[in-house]
C-alpha cells in the first residue's frame, strides 16, 4: 500500500475546520463518525470513516491485519485521537477535552486483546477499583455490583483469586465484568478471544452473545464469524484504513457487494 506523506497537525484544530466541511452526525445515533481520518507517522490508519451506531445495535468489524479496525474503535475511546473528522457519542462531540473524556468516561467500556488486569489486585478489587475511584459507589456498593457482574460472566467463585491464578478465558470474563461495573452504554471488543487458546474461546463468546442479547451496544473487532452471524446486526469489513463493505449481517455473508470482501470470506469462512 502506498503511503500518504502527512504533516502532523493539531487534532482539535482539524476537528473544528472538518465541523463545517463533513456532514453533521446522525442525531439519531448513540456513536457518529464522519470522515474520520487518522496517521501514525506518514501511514494513514484511518482514511475518511463514517459510521453510525445507534443506541442496542450490533456492529461487528472484520478485515485483514492492519486494516485500521482496532484504530477505529481506539478512536471512538480516545485512546487514540483523530486527526481530522469528527465523532460524536452520544451527541457529544469529542474533541479531546475534559468534557469530552466525561462522556467517553460514563458511556463506553472497552475490552483489550490480552485483558489489562492489575496482577497485584484481587479479581474482585479489580472490579471495584473504578467505581469507587470515579466516586460513583462506596466500597460495600460496588462490591455489591461487581459480585452481580461475575456472576453474569460465570465466575463469582473466583473473585477472591488473582489473575494470575485464572485461565485466559477466565481472565477475558474478568475484564467484561469490569467493563460492566462502569455501566457503560456501549462496550468496544478489540479481538477478545484471539489470545486465547481454541477450547477457551466458546466460554468468552458465550458472555458475549448473552449481552448482545440483552440489548447491550456493541462494536467488536474480531475473526469470530460464527459469532457475528448470530449475534451481529450490521457487518463493517475494512481494508487501507477504509470500510469497504457496510451492510446487515444476513446480505454480507450471503451476497457481499465488493470483491475484496468476497475474497476475504472465502479465506476465512470454512469450506
Amino acid at each position: 500500500m502506498a503511503q500518504t506523506q502527512h504533516t502532523p497537525t493539531n487534532p482539535q484544530a482539524n476537528q473544528k475546520a472538518n465541523q463545517k466541511a463533513n456532514p453533521k452526525a446522525n442525531p439519531q445515533a448513540l456513536i457518529s463518525m464522519r470522515a474520520v481520518s487518522k496517521f501514525f507517522g506518514s501511514f494513514q490508519a484511518l482514511n475518511n470513516v463514517s459510521l453510525d451506531v445507534k443506541l442496542g445495535e450490533r456492529v461487528v468489524v472484520c478485515g485483514p491485519s492492519g486494516s485500521g479496525k482496532s484504530t477505529l474503535i481506539r478512536c471512538i475511546n480516545q485512546l487514540e485521537i483523530h486527526d481530522s473528522g469528527t465523532i460524536s457519542i452520544a451527541d457529544h462531540q469529542l474533541d479531546n477535552s475534559k468534557a469530552s473524556l466525561k462522556v467517553i468516561h460514563d458511556n463506553v467500556g472497552m475490552v483489550f486483546q490480552q485483558f489489562n488486569l492489575f496482577p497485584h489486585l484481587s479479581v474482585l478489587d479489580n472490579l471495584t477499583l473504578g467505581p469507587v475511584r470515579s466516586g460513583k459507589l462506596s466500597n460495600t456498593e460496588a462490591e455489591k455490583l461487581a459480585m452481580q457482574y461475575l456472576e453474569r460472566v460465570r465466575i463469582p467463585e473466583q473473585a477472591a483469586k488473582y489473575p494470575t491464578q485464572l485461565s485466559g478465558g477466565q481472565q477475558q470474563r474478568v475484564a467484561i465484568a469490569r467493563s460492566l461495573c462502569m455501566e457503560p452504554k456501549i462496550l468496544l471488543f478489540d479481538e477478545p478471544t484471539s489470545a486465547l487458546d481454541p477450547e477457551m474461546i466458546n466460554e468468552v463468546l458465550d458472555v458475549m452473545v448473552e449481552l448482545a442479547e440483552s440489548g447491550m451496544t456493541m462494536i467488536c473487532v474480531t475473526h469470530e464469524m460464527g459469532f457475528a452471524r448470530k449475534v451481529a446486526d450490521s457487518m463493517v469489513f475494512m481494508d487501507h484504513g477504509k470500510i469497504v463493505e457496510l451492510s446487515d449481517t444476513k446480505k454480507f455473508f450471503a451476497a457481499p457487494d465488493s470483491k475484496r470482501c468476497q475474497e476475504f470470506l472465502q479465506q476465512i469462512l470454512p469450506h
